[in-house]
């Protein structure tokens, strides 16, 4: 929940156990108002107030603010804070503000800005490069997104972000439009042919992602605050509808995250607060949204679910735990997901509406950076491990571990390509941030550790649309782009950036590669 409390120069130069204690508003300004709001009200990292803190305890709490969270860069505060100012910014936290924040549709609709209209778009590239092999880089260091050619192997483009741009970046099912979310709210569509913004919407106060319809219709945002999911045109980003996260009893949930299911003609969402999966067709192609039982579901019971009516209406699907984060199989007719408390994963069938598996998978898997692969006579899905140093590897046809594959630490990103024999992991945090591991997708094993900046945090490798090169990048304000070649796995190049995480190949993402995430 707490993920990022502030850079790493203001721990620094926060002085240490101050002979007076200041007063709590004055931690929080010092220590959090950076990346969570001066309001609380979220963006590096997420909001702080207690109806976002609902599934931690004011004990868990007490303890991200004196350790640090594993596979963040929230750090801990041990030896800045004592154990008194400590429980007071807990309590800070867990204070409902004077008046609860809103975000109703009149003001999402005021806030739209169009920079350039459709009609004054050029009807080709203003540049060389194959719009199928570019990638957009997300720049954290100074808030900047850089388009990058894959052939080339170099920048054509550079433009601020919006603050706090979540990695994630979508495209139309041309290749041609990039849509992004900031933490704070900001959706916003960029022309790759002439290499400019076009619109800006701000959907809600917090933003988990977005996702883009398989038609190209429609944009679906998820909002932690205000609870609820905003669909908007993709063509110009106006507001088309808002949907409400609750349960039909009076609860509400954040949503984990959105995705887009092309093959299904439908939207899909995991809740975070609610053992519940949503599935919302934006398309009449979709398969019909019948009205079911919850003995469907939950044997135990034969209550009627309610589906909402009319346009983009909601298929509840119940589960045993809230699902943090998941990912689909390549039919999308299986949901994989976990929750980060649980004690296993879930595999949801969303053609018949339950569950029917769970998946041996220990500590805490990263199953949205999950990949999948033919293996022998079957497929795998392979995922990361937040918490424990290994990749857990799953046949996809009788969802058994058949391979745990220690690595030297807690992985946060996998990723692979169809034309590459190889899988990618960083271990991202602890001693050995630095490491990439390189593991035989037949033989699963490792078979390299590169290291290409010592001492610093390697993560997030994304292939160029053929396969041929793997980008790294060295999660540092004076990082870089290391490209590799994906055959021989030697380092070809660097390029100089400031703090680049995530980078999002045309290609891969909307032709929904296997070795990446959807």
């Amino acid at each position: 929940m707490i993920r990022l409390l502030l850079p790493l120069l203001l721990v620094c130069a926060f002085p240490l156990h101050a002979a007076e204690p200041l007063p709590v508003d004055e931690l929080y300004r010092h220590l959090c108002a950076q990346c969570h709001h001066p309001e609380r009200l979220g963006g590096m990292g997420p909001a702080l107030l207690p109806e976002n803190l609902e599934r931690l305890s004011k004990k868990s709490a007490a303890e991200v603010i004196t350790k640090g969270r594993i596979a963040t860069q929230m750090p801990g505060f041990e030896e800045k804070l004592t154990p008194e100012e400590i429980q007071s910014l807990v309590n800070f936290v867990y204070t409902p503000l004077p008046a609860s924040p809103s975000w109703d549709e009149a003001t999402i609709r005021e806030s739209r800005i169009i920079h350039h209209g459709n009609d004054t778009l050029p009807s080709k590239p203003v540049h060389e490069s194959d719009i199928m092999n570019l990638f957009m880089v997300v720049e954290l260091g100074d808030h900047h997104v850089t388009v990058l050619d894959g052939d080339r192997l170099e920048p054509i483009h550079r433009f601020p972000s919006r603050y706090a741009l979540h990695g994630g970046i979508k495209y139309s099912p041309d290749g041609r439009f990039a849509y992004m979310a900031s933490r704070d709210g900001w959706v916003s569509r960029f022309d790759l042919f002439s290499l400019q913004m076009t619109a800006e919407i701000r959907v809600g106060v917090n933003t988990r992602n977005v996702a883009v319809s398989g038609d190209g219709r429609f944009v679906m945002a998820a909002n932690t605050l205000p609870r609820n999911l905003v669909i908007l045109d993709a063509t110009d980003l106006s507001l088309v509808k808002v949907i409400p996260v609750v349960d039909g009893k009076g609860g509400t949930s954040r949503p984990s995250a959105v995705y887009a299911a092309p093959p299904r003609h439908s939207f899909i969402v995991a809740m975070k607060d609610l053992p519940e999966v949503w599935e919302i067709p934006y398309s009449d192609k979709a398969r019909p949204i019948y009205t079911a039982t919850v003995h469907d579901f939950q044997p135990s019971s034969g209550e009627a679910l309610p589906v909402a009516k009319g346009p983009f209406p909601v298929r509840r699907i119940l589960l045993d735990a809230n699902l943090d984060d998941f990912l689909f199989d390549q039919e999308y007719h299986h949901l994989i997901g976990a929750s980060r408390n649980g004690p296993s994963g879930q595999v949801v069938n969303l053609n018949v509406g339950r569950k029917i598996a769970e998946i041996d998978i220990a500590g805490m898997p990263h199953l949205a950076s999950g990949i999948i692969w033919p293996y022998k006579e079957t497929q795998v899905m392979a995922t990361p491990n937040l918490k424990e140093g290994e990749v857990t590897v799953v046949d996809l046809k009788t969802w058994k571990t058949i391979q745990r594959i220690p690595t030297l630490g807690p992985g946060f990103f996998m990723r692979s390509h169809e034309n590459s024999p190889y899988a990618w992991v960083d271990v991202f945090s602890g001693p050995n941030k630095d490491a990439v591991h390189v593991i035989d997708k037949q033989s699963l094993e490792i078979v390299k550790t590169v290291r290409p900046a010592p001492g610093k945090t390697s993560a997030h490798v994304e292939f160029t649309k053929d396969g041929r090169y793997a980008l790294l990048s060295i999660w540092e304000m004076e990082g870089a782009l290391v490209v590799y070649d994906a055959k021989t796995l030697e380092e070809v190049k660097r390029i100089p950036m400031k703090k680049p995480s995530g980078k999002y190949n045309v290609s891969n993402k909307i032709n929904r590669s296997a070795g990446t995430s959807h």
